[in-house]
């Protein structure tokens, strides 16, 4: 595999968490809303996006569009792009028998690497659209609220307050998104008889859209608490004054488990399931598109692959 399997990789990887991030933006505004403000959102999915029509208009279910769709092409980039590139290393390093036999730990070590990295690339437009969401009057764009929130609350306070809790987030999101989804679809597969390289394109793409909605519902209920908390210390005043882990400490207590567990949970399992299917969908419709495909891992023993 040369760099440019690595570059269709990464581009591939942005172009499908773009465009999915930025198409379940008005369901993660009402999400949001539902973390943030429990007590006016109790309505439930439907009901909150009627209430955020009715109070600021159909406009409102497009705040924090554009740091969305910039902030996760750019995550997407490093964490499909990086997904690949940890995962063919480890191939080369242990062999395709050894890797084969542990397929599971190089799918939960590459995605948990790339998302650390992907991470502190989304962090500061993550707290933009946080900031965004919950006051819509903060800035007229995101540049502007990015801005202000450096000239008011400094860099590090202001865009990575949430670094800690992303990473809670986000890396087990992603280790059990890959994990899942890779497996999901190898026993998709096996069940039909076939591999990845005597599929079609088009039946590739439908073993990555069904595994991919398994995989999201998982993913989402593993990482629910910390986007839960996510969303709230990037409130202002939330947690009171104090390190990060003293704010995330207070808020946990102030909410309760329970209720990081649950509050959002049921609009969060159909967004991230609807977007997890997407993403791994567009990835291989994109990476095909661009002559390359998925790198997946087969039994050396199997002459059938």
């Amino acid at each position: 595999m040369g760099v440019m399997y690595y570059i269709k990789g990464a581009l591939s990887g942005g172009i499908c968490c773009g465009i999915t991030h930025g198409a379940v933006c008005p369901m993660d505004v009402v999400k949001t809303r539902m973390q943030l403000m429990p007590d006016v959102y109790n309505k439930g999915m439907i009901g909150g996006f009627r209430q955020v029509i009715a109070a600021e208009g159909v406009g409102a279910l497009a705040t924090g569009l554009g740091p969305t769709v910039v902030g996760y092409f750019i995550q997407g980039w490093f964490k499909f792009g990086g997904v690949e590139l940890f995962k063919i290393q480890f191939v080369k390093a242990l062999g395709e028998e050894s890797a084969w036999n542990n397929r599971l730990p190089i799918y939960l070590a590459s995605s948990a690497m790339a998302e650390f990295i992907a991470d502190i690339f989304l962090c500061p437009l993550e707290a933009t659209r946080i900031k965004l969401v919950s006051n819509p009057t903060f800035a007229a764009s995101t540049p502007a609220a990015m801005a202000l929130i450096a000239k008011q609350e400094g860099v590090m306070s202001g865009f990575y307050s949430g670094f800690g809790p992303i990473l809670c987030k986000q890396v087990p999101y992603t280790m059990a998104k890959f994990a899942v989804q890779g497996y999901g679809a190898e026993k998709i597969y096996a069940a039909m008889e076939t591999t990845p390289k005597q599929c079609s394109t088009g039946g590739n793409v439908a073993v990555s859209l069904a595994s991919g909605v398994v995989a999201g519902v998982v993913a989402a209920i593993i990482s629910h608490p910390a986007d839960t908390l996510l969303s709230k210390i990037n409130k202002k005043g939330a947690g009171g004054e104090g390190s990060t882990a003293t704010r995330l400490g207070r808020i946990a207590a102030e909410t309760g488990y329970l209720k990081l567990c649950t509050q959002g949970l049921g609009a969060r399992c159909v967004m991230i399931g609807v977007l997890t299917a997407g993403q791994f969908g567009i990835f291989d419709s994109v990476m095909s598109v661009l002559g390359a495909s998925k790198y997946h891992f087969h039994d050396p023993k199997d002459h059938s692959h």
